[in-house]
């Protein structure tokens, strides 16, 4: 074993690692667009001459919306494809590396320094753009891994996969879908970033939308009318209350984060016209899961309390709470699985220290891979902070040091009968 770790690190090829993670960046593949169906075709290629067997399929978006457990969609969509490739070997994987293709929309574009955010631009050890970070340099870490191994000639006794996966960003339907298709293993590892640190844990986060009534009136007799803004206010103060309440008692893998299970509201629209008394608000956010909570009782939550709100109007007209787009239920490694301390090692022995272990306020694909009955962590290239933003960048050392201990993890469950 200790030949073949030292071959697949010497066949890690940093330069092509980089090379591609540009040519991936400068894919505009945002969530629900060509460019992300674009960039799964790419990627499939690429694993078949990697020599890898490739499942290459269009999703039934109808069929997965009818499947109990369909965690919802935001953003619009009219097609997606599956892939999911797996080396030779007998058995079931001994490994997954999972990454998603879809990165989120750039916001304003005045906001970038460089202008372009697809041009994949790199200074010193960095490259700067949208989806470096979340989480095309994890999903570049995975198929360099696979390359090294066939670069170093090696054979494996049980079969690596590698699944590239869509609209992670807006709920998880390429997860699901690929775990509906029988595609499995017997652990995984999503490449998402992680600072170098090992998560075992995320929570969940659910997507609300609030309409609050008011009366419309002409702006100039206004109190002939209620102010659909104004008597939002106090719904929005009884959601703080509610976020505190459910932010005390934390669980220490938790440490050094004292608001992992926030709760906030991300738009706000309301009134038709600026000289009328707006009659309508609509507000839509998200809703912190707690780990190993139902989302059905964090739902329960949320609307008892913008229920119990004391107001006079909101009485007679209380809010309607909906729950559209993503629905992220949290998700945990099995506690005593042996692959935290297999990737631990791995990754000890690449950087000279452990890694720390530590859990995640969002949600993602682990929680369905976990309740598909796939031991999953995270661990990939990236800071979580760039993530979604104008600046989001990922460091090259990060990609690099992450690559290589991936191909240790897996040459030592896959190549060893």
């Amino acid at each position: 074993m200790r030949d073949l770790e030292a071959r697949v690190l010497d066949a890690v090829d940093d330069a092509e690692t980089v090379e591609l993670l540009a040519e991936t960046v400068r894919v505009p593949s945002v969530t629900g667009t060509d460019a992300e169906s674009e960039l799964q075709h790419r990627l499939a290629r690429l694993l078949t001459e990697a020599d890898m067997d490739v499942d290459v399929w269009k999703l039934d978006l109808d069929e997965l919306r009818a499947r109990e457990g369909f965690p919802g969609t935001e953003a619009p969509r009219t097609e997606g494809y599956g892939v999911a490739a797996v080396t030779e070997g007998e058995g079931v994987p001994a490994l997954i590396l999972q990454g998603h293709v879809d990165v989120v929309p750039t916001g304003d574009l005045a906001k970038w320094e460089g202008g372009d955010p697809f041009a994949a631009r790199i200074t010193g050890d960095t490259l700067h753009g949208r989806g470096a970070c979340d989480m095309k340099a994890g999903l570049v870490a995975n198929i360099a891994v696979v390359r090294a191994i066939r670069r170093a000639g090696i054979r494996l006794a049980r079969p690596l996969a590698v699944h590239c996966v869509i609209s992670e960003e807006d709920g998880g339907l390429g997860a699901f879908a690929t775990l509906a298709r029988g595609h499995t293993g017997e652990a995984a590892v999503i490449t998402e970033p992680t600072s170098g640190k090992i998560i075992t844990d995320n929570a969940g986060a659910l997507t609300f939308r609030l309409e609050v009534q008011g009366r419309a009136a002409h702006g100039a007799t206004r109190s002939e009318g209620v102010n659909a803004v104004e008597v939002f206010w106090p719904v929005f103060e009884a959601i703080r209350r509610l976020e505190a309440e459910r932010n005390r008692d934390l669980p220490e893998v938790f440490a050094g984060n004292a608001l992992p299970y926030p709760i906030e509201v991300g738009t706000v629209r309301a009134g038709d016209w600026a000289s009328s008394v707006p009659d309508l608000l609509v507000a839509e956010g998200r809703m912190g899961v707690r780990l190993g909570e139902d989302p059905e009782r964090a739902r329960a939550a949320f609307e008892a309390a913008v229920a119990a709100v004391d107001h006079p109007w909101l009485r007679a007209h209380p809010p309607v709470v909906s729950w559209p787009g993503g629905q992220f239920a949290s998700g945990s490694l099995p506690e005593g699985h042996p692959l935290l301390a297999e990737l631990t090692g791995a990754v000890a022995e690449v950087r000279g220290a452990a890694p720390g272990r530590t859990a995640a306020p969002y949600g993602s694909d682990l929680r369905l891979y976990n309740g598909g009955g796939i031991p999953t962590l995270h661990y990939g290239p990236g800071d979580v902070r760039f993530a979604h933003a104008p600046r989001e960048q990922v460091e090259l050392g990060e990609l690099r040091e992450v690559t290589r201990a991936l191909a240790l993890l897996a040459v030592r469950r896959c190549a060893a009968p």
